[in-house]
Formats: C-alpha cells, sequence, structure tokens
C-alpha cells in the first residue's frame, strides 16, 4: 500500500533488509530490479521502477486510480524521484525523498578508510628505515566465466611481532591494509584488517619460529586482467610499518582452452561444514584450504618430516563426451627430488572419480615422512583424452 496498492506485473526484483548498517541507520530497506530481464539486477533509487506496467495505459493500475480518485498520468506529472501512484499511506512520500537520496548516496559510498596512516604509506612513497618484513601469496581460483577469486595470504613470523604481556598472556597486533588498484590507478578493491596473536607467556619463546597467517579473498573482473596489489602491515606494539607492491595478472580461463587454478601446497586441508561452504578463512569451497607461503629469500617453501604436505588444484574446461555426458582425462601426480628423478609417481582417471563434468577439483595429502630431506617439486599433469590437450603446473617444496 505504501507504493500505491492494487496489481500489477513485475520485473524480477529483489528487497533486502538490513537491521543496521553502520554510518546509515537502522531498518535500511535496499531493492534490486532486473528491468532487462537479462539477470543484470541493480540498487534502485526508483521503487515504481519493478512495475512493467508503468507505461501501459490503463494497465497495473493503483487502487485509487481504479476508483477514479486519481489518474496514472499523475504518476509522470507531480515531479519528485519515484513515479508511485497515490495512495493513502504515501502522501508523505515527497518529504521523504531527501532521505532516501542521503541513503542511496552513502550506500555509493566507498567505506570509511579506519587506517588512515598505513593508506598514506601508499601515497607517500617514503623510506623505511627498519621495515616490518612479512611475504604474500596471491592465488588465482575461477569463479565465473568473467570472474576470479584471488584469494591473498599474508605470513608474519612470529619473532617480528612484538608482544605485551597482559594477565600471562603475550599479545602481538598487527594492522592490515590492502589495495587492488587498475594500471591507470583506479581501486577496485580495499581491505583493511586488525589480527590478534594471542600466545602463553611460558610458549611464547618456542612460539618465535612459527608464523602468523592472514587471508583475504578478492574477486577481480578477468576482464581486466593486470592489476596492482599493495598491502602495508604496521606492528602496533612495535610501530614498525612494512609495504609490499606487486603487479598481479589474471589467467584467462577461456572455455574453449583447458586450464587450472593455482596449484596450491597447504599445511592445513579438511571439508567444512555445508553452513560454511564458500564462507570463513581459507575457505574455497568446500574445502578449507591454508597455504604455506614462499619467502621473500626465494626458497623453497619448507615442511618437517613429521608434518602433512596437502595439495589442492581445481581443472577447468574438460570436455565432456557428447553420449556419456561425461569427461574423459588421466591425472599423474610426479613428486621428483633435485635430480628429477620420480620418487612418487600415482595416476587416476575421471572414470573413478564419480560424477563429475567440466570442473574438477584435486586434493592430495601426502606424509613429510616418506620423504628424505631435500628440495623436490610436485607436478599434476592433466591430459585431457578428448580435446587432446594438457596442463601440468608444477610447485617446489622443501622437507626438514
Amino acid at each position: 500500500m505504501e507504493e500505491g496498492g492494487g496489481q500489477t506485473s513485475t520485473f524480477p526484483f529483489e528487497t533486502w533488509r538490513y537491521r543496521y548498517i553502520e554510518d546509515i541507520g537502522q531498518e535500511v530497506i535496499i531493492e534490486f530490479v532486473d528491468s532487462c530481464m537479462c539477470g543484470d539486477y541493480h540498487m534502485t533509487l526508483d521503487r515504481s521502477e519493478k512495475d512493467a506496467l508503468k507505461y501501459t495505459p490503463n494497465g497495473g493500475l493503483t487502487l485509487y486510480e481504479e476508483m477514479g480518485m486519481a489518474s496514472k498520468a499523475s504518476r509522470f506529472t507531480n515531479g519528485g524521484l519515484e513515479q508511485l501512484g497515490q495512495s493513502p499511506f504515501n502522501r508523505d512520500q515527497g518529504s521523504k525523498q531527501f532521505e532516501r537520496l542521503e541513503t542511496f548516496a552513502k550506500l555509493n559510498k566507498a567505506p570509511a578508510v579506519k587506517f588512515k596512516d598505513l593508506e598514506n604509506e601508499l601515497v607517500s612513497h617514503k623510506i623505511i628505515l627498519n621495515p616490518m618484513p612479512f611475504d604474500v601469496r596471491a592465488d588465482f581460483v575461477k569463479v565465473t566465466s568473467d570472474t576470479v577469486l584471488v584469494p591473498v595470504t599474508v605470513q608474519i613470523k612470529n619473532r617480528d611481532i612484538t608482544f605485551q604481556n597482559k594477565d600471562g598472556v603475550e599479545r602481538g597486533t598487527v594492522n592490515i591494509f590492502g589495495r587492488v588498484t587498475t594500471l591507470t590507478g583506479k581501486i577496485v578493491q580495499t581491505f583493511e584488517d586488525t589480527v590478534q596473536v594471542d600466545v602463553p607467556a611460558e610458549l611464547l619463546p618456542k612460539t618465535a619460529q612459527n608464523a602468523s597467517v592472514y587471508w583475504k579473498a578478492l574477486p577481480l573482473r578477468i576482464a581486466q586482467n593486470r592489476y596492482k596489489l599493495d598491502i602495508v602491515v604496521k606492528d602496533v606494539n612495535g610501530d614498525r610499518t612494512g609495504t609490499w607492491s606487486r603487479s598481479i595478472q589474471v589467467p584467462d580461463f577461456s572455455e574453449d582452452r583447458l586450464s587450472s587454478s593455482s596449484l596450491i601446497i597447504a599445511d592445513q586441508m579438511e571439508p567444512v561444514a555445508t553452513k560454511n561452504v564458500g564462507t570463513g578463512n581459507f575457505v574455497i569451497g568446500t574445502t578449507k584450504v591454508r597455504p604455506r607461503v614462499q619467502g621473500s629469500d626465494g626458497k623453497p617453501i619448507s615442511f618437517k618430516r613429521n608434518q602433512k604436505l596437502n595439495f589442492w588444484m581445481q581443472v577447468y574446461n574438460l570436455s565432456v563426451d557428447e553420449k556419456t555426458h561425461k569427461p574423459s582425462a588421466t591425472i599423474e601426480y610426479n613428486v621428483m627430488d633435485a635430480a628429477n628423478k620420480a620418487v612418487i609417481h600415482t595416476v587416476e582417471s575421471t572414470e573413478t572419480m564419480g560424477n563429475v563434468g567440466d570442473q574438477v577439483t584435486l586434493q592430495k595429502t601426502l606424509s613429510a615422512a616418506n620423504l628424505q630431506p631435500g628440495v623436490y617439486k610436485i607436478e599434476i599433469k592433466v591430459n585431457d583424452n578428448l580435446s587432446k590437450q594438457m596442463v601440468n603446473p608444477a610447485v617446489s617444496f622443501a622437507v626438514e
């Protein structure tokens, strides 16, 4: 009734209700309309935009218009932001237009930056005499035909974090600010978080050699395939700052070419509960995958012999047989030593993987105790028997 009442036909639309949004207020209602009927929903300021019969004479009349108490033409002559029909429940909608404009402007505004000091580091480019060291890894996972998920992993060694004792617990605090821009300087993603590391005081010396890991998944468009990623990290207690800046190129996952995601070596890999699928730290799809990050010294990712090595990768655009509607591919796992000799070799086929389509997720776990100390390389070779295409990503790692 607050939109005029009556009955009409509509374009597809969704109404999202938020109990509270910071800096905007309570009971915030946002409407999205697919006016092209093509799945392209956009946030609308005019609630009448979803009315498919708005421009049809005598079609989709409101209650007042049906009773002859109002004219449909008056919707377009009264002015204002919205072209809603009159009703007893919306007589004051004119006075609320500035409130709707303000809310709409705030919803479209970029979130306020909390760590202005870290943002200024990206602008000033000043030389840091005692920088805060950290390592970064960026992976690439296909989401849709035009979108790639880029999980960014930041690793900081505990010995580089300044801890403060409070009630027998040593706490280290690190602020992280990141920004993704196009080569022309347009900002496409910004993220900032505070990470706290709590360690019992008596265990702090033992955990000094360990590392703390932060993870953020960023969706990026394939059309703009090259971006710049800047990250600033600040040790709050030690008042040290470090910066990291690299160009990242989003791979082309064209549907006519066999391709794969990043090959991730992880120290943790486990399925997640159904309610947590696709959400949470280190979660990609149905699996929690915590990557190991290679250090800036260029040395391979290292594992101790009492640890598990986990390998995760997705394969895209497998050809599907027209008769069986199934792919036909073989997957070879090769672990090779420094002399390029295979010490572990296993082969499996998509025929034994159950119900798989043109995309398949590969997950393998290996005990480091099966390998002698040294440097190795894991290669996963995927041969598509139908399209005769192959991908064979490889990553080096070390066993101590």
